[in-house]
């Protein structure tokens, strides 16, 4: 038999990464991990999820965004908030969570590897250190859990300071007057939510006519009004032909039916790259589509058997949290490990907008494309005590379930505490729970958990 350095070498250290080589180390396996120095935790730590959330909270807090039904549209906590004080915070998180990435894996014997990478052969890697120097390691198993990076464009001049994308942002010496956001996915939302949050005006251009198509219409309808309300202007299906400085210095978007939209800076969030193209995977024997992502089977191997992939080099749902798992399932099923996947339709959406939107479970869309009979049940913020004390009367529950057996079908949130809220529905739903047990079971009082008994009763009465 070979023998090899390791039994698994994972490239990346995103919570694909992460979670993976945890899994394998906890069966005993030798296993290294792969990544740049500064890009230790992934696109999630460094670039993506925890700053951009970090972001979200600093601004709900300065801003007194949350506090304005109390004290008025004009109530703030800090009169002046710059981009320094966005990075401060962001700062401070991200070097607590690095910390504590580090020790996980220095605790379970996961061996790091600072540098770039690139495929030898399918068992074989080059990494190369910010001094240039080269080490080859062999191993049994890989993991490509490389993440993706932001899109770009040859045709928008990124800088950093008045053009940038999603990567860039957290590092802006100075937050914009008004922001031009071409792209209306979940990235570009977030940030263009957030920043109306500031009283910035955001215009966010989109090529497509509706926005986040597995979302619930009627959670995409408010978060559209409650953006409006404050401020931003949303052209869909419109493309952005040229992106430039026009002559009085501001950031000048040109689309292709002829309007010209003005603001002091633009943020390009029209996707994701993932980063497969730099690993050489034709000396591995593999390949990846336009956008770099590779594909794999249900137990997350490539077209090469001792090969896996997770996270968002195998592309949708690209979650911080169904990339961990996937990570986790890819180590047990290579080193025969009891695996059970979760079932697509229980895995958790969160979308960090303000208001924040979170769903499990099938749409009325999904639903009525698969004739699939069902009835809703509503509980709005303004109904419940806790909607009052955290003064936000514009969230909903929504409860999806079949009108003859009463099982719950879907949860679908919107506002204060959306993202928490909707693992009660999940769990419920993988248990295959009807929504009596919403209706028989006693929530503490007040909390907005409370609104899953207030939509199963309200559904319950349209029966």
């Amino acid at each position: 038999m070979d023998t090899y350095d390791y039994d698994l070498a994972v490239i990346g250290s995103g919570p694909a990464g992460q979670k993976g080589a945890i899994a394998a180390a906890k069966l005993g396996k030798h296993v290294v991990i792969v990544d740049r120095q500064e890009m230790t935790g992934g696109v999630c730590l460094q670039t993506g999820t925890i700053p951009s959330k970090t972001v979200r909270e600093a601004i709900l807090y300065l801003s007194g965004f949350r506090q304005r039904t109390f004290y008025g549209k004009d109530y703030v906590v800090s009169e002046r908030i710059s981009a320094r004080d966005l990075a401060h915070r962001v700062q401070a998180v991200v070097g607590r969570e690095l910390e504590v990435i580090r020790n996980q894996l220095r605790r379970n014997g996961v061996a790091t590897l600072p540098g770039t990478v690139r495929f030898v052969d399918p068992h074989t890697l080059e990494v190369t250190s910010a001094t240039n120097t080269t080490t080859r390691l062999t191993a049994e198993h890989v993991l490509i859990a490389c993440g993706t990076r932001a899109a770009r464009s040859p045709d928008i001049p990124l800088d950093g300071v008045r053009i940038f994308d999603a990567d860039q942002l957290p590092n802006v010496p100075e937050l914009p007057r008004d922001l031009i956001v071409v792209g209306a996915g979940v990235i570009g939302l977030e940030y263009a939510s957030m920043l109306t949050a500031l009283d910035i005006k955001v215009t966010i251009i989109d090529q497509r006519p509706t926005l986040l198509d597995f979302v619930d219409r009627e959670l995409i309808e408010g978060l559209c009004y409650h953006m409006r309300r404050r401020g931003a202007t949303l052209r869909l299906g419109e493309t952005v032909a040229s992106v430039g400085i026009d002559a009085r210095g501001r950031v000048e978007a040109v689309l292709e039916s002829g309007k010209r939209v003005h603001g002091h800076a633009l943020l390009y969030a029209v996707g994701r790259q993932a980063n497969s193209d730099l690993l050489d995977l034709g000396a591995a024997g593999l390949q990846a589509d336009s956008r770099g992502r590779i594909v794999v089977n249900e137990c997350f191997q490539t077209a090469v058997p001792h090969i896996y992939a997770a996270g968002d080099v195998i592309g949708f749902p690209s979650l911080a949290a169904s990339s961990a798992e996937q990570g986790r399932l890819a180590s047990a099923h290579m080193f025969g490990a009891p695996r059970k996947p979760v079932a697509p339709e229980l895995l958790p959406y969160g979308i960090y907008s303000v208001p924040e939107i979170s769903m499990v479970g099938r749409t009325e869309q999904q639903l009525t494309d698969a004739r699939i009979p069902y009835e809703v049940g509503v509980a709005k913020y303004e109904e419940l005590a806790k909607g009052q004390i955290l003064g936000d009367e514009t969230g909903m529950l929504k409860l999806l379930f079949d009108p003859d057996s009463l099982l719950l079908l879907g949860a679908h949130a919107i506002g204060e505490g959306a993202t928490e809220l909707i693992h009660i529905g999940q769990a419920v739903l993988a248990l295959g729970g009807t929504i009596e047990y919403f209706r028989d079971t006693v929530f503490n009082y007040p909390t907005l958990a409370e609104a899953y008994k207030v939509a199963a009763l309200a559904g319950i009465n349209r029966l």
